[in-house]
């Protein structure tokens, strides 16, 4: 049975289960518009997940075939996925921020093979043994799940009001978790009148209790360094200071104090670098790095595929490092090693 939660002031929350993940379910919110509702995430792409938002649509009184149009509030398969099935069924148009949109329409255009190069070609960069990287070189696969996420119809403009008739909904652009996440202000009164300014659909931003994991997005054909942990501490602050009177994330539960719940952010990131900056005493690959980072299990009982995204997550520590002038590359290393300054 579809889990329903009103929220009051014409806004509803379902739990669109996640198939085989931990996370166990995507908050996928059901907004009140005067042209229908809209959906903010749709859940990931999945015969249940289907069922259930089906479900939990009827359960609001309404169903998929009225769904007016979907925001995204990032490309990941559990916020996304469902997203082309709803425009199919409703006519609904889909919104995305344009760095989300342009992953989207890589990710549809990348041949299977292409992939599997290019995540060799970064795991043996940031210093992965052989037999980590050799699954990887050997793959052949004709095509690979999620390769083909729907193309957005519109485009999220960071600081507009979206096109919600009888409703103020502001995109607030919050990079960090990927390039093109958006967090979503409702600039209305609290139908409890909780103190504060209106109410965030946070996504994978701002979660109450899990640290959300940053993000190396990069188009193989584009040199360019990013910083998404830097971006990503930005982005915290300013949600902090529009101080909303409650949080509605895409994962566990609504809460308030979003201020207390950035500063707990904040205060991790930094404490996590300053953990790193001792590991660097030495020099590592990102790789090594990683396998002496502290995780929420032993390193040998972490999954291949989450192996790859820990690798991708110390990475990105580094680079804030070295941006920060607090670390460097060690010169002629091969691969990239890096000390602390």
């Amino acid at each position: 049975m579809a889990q329903v939660y009103d929220h009051g002031g014409g806004v509803r929350s379902l739990q669109v289960p996640i198939p085989d993940n931990p996370l166990g379910h995507t908050l996928v919110y059901v907004v009140d518009t005067d042209r229908g509702p809209v959906l903010i995430d749709t859940g990931w792409d999945d015969p249940t997940s289907w069922d259930t938002l089906a479900e939990g649509l009827t359960a609001c009184c309404t169903s998929v075939g009225e769904i007016h149009g979907v925001v995204v509030t990032h490309h990941h398969p559990d916020h996304h996925g469902l997203s082309g099935r709803v425009r199919e069924a409703s006519g609904a148009w889909i919104a995305m921020h344009a760095a989300d949109g342009a992953i989207v329409r890589r990710t549809r255009s990348t041949r299977p093979q292409r992939w599997f190069t290019y995540m060799t070609a970064k795991l043996e960069a940031a210093g992965a043994p052989e037999e980590h990287v050799a699954p990887l070189r050997a793959a052949r696969p004709r095509t690979l799940p999620g390769l083909a996420p729907a193309l957005p119809d519109r485009e999220i403009v960071p600081g507009e009001l979206l096109d919600l008739p009888g409703r103020r909904l502001r995109a607030i652009w919050t990079p960090g978790h990927t390039p093109g996440h958006v967090c979503l202000h409702l600039e209305e009164d609290h139908p409890a009148r909780l103190p504060g300014h209106g109410r965030l659909f946070s996504g994978d931003h701002l979660l109450p209790e899990i640290t959300p994991h940053i993000g190396l997005y990069e188009d193989p054909d584009d040199a360019t360094v990013t910083d998404p942990l830097g971006d990503y501490l930005d982005s915290l602050e300013r949600v902090g200071r529009l101080a909303p009177a409650e949080v509605l994330p895409a994962h566990q539960h609504v809460f308030t104090d979003a201020a207390a719940r950035v500063r707990e952010l904040l205060t991790h990131h930094e404490d996590r670098l300053t953990g790193l900056l001792s590991l660097l005493t030495e020099p590592l690959t990102p790789w090594q790095l990683a396998v002496r980072m502290e995780w929420n299990r032993p390193w040998d009982q972490i999954p291949y595929g989450s192996k790859n995204i820990a690798v991708s997550e110390a990475e990105a520590h580094l680079r804030r490092l070295v941006k920060l002038g607090r670390a460097e590359a060690v010169a002629g290393s091969e691969p990239v090693m890096y000390m602390a300054v």
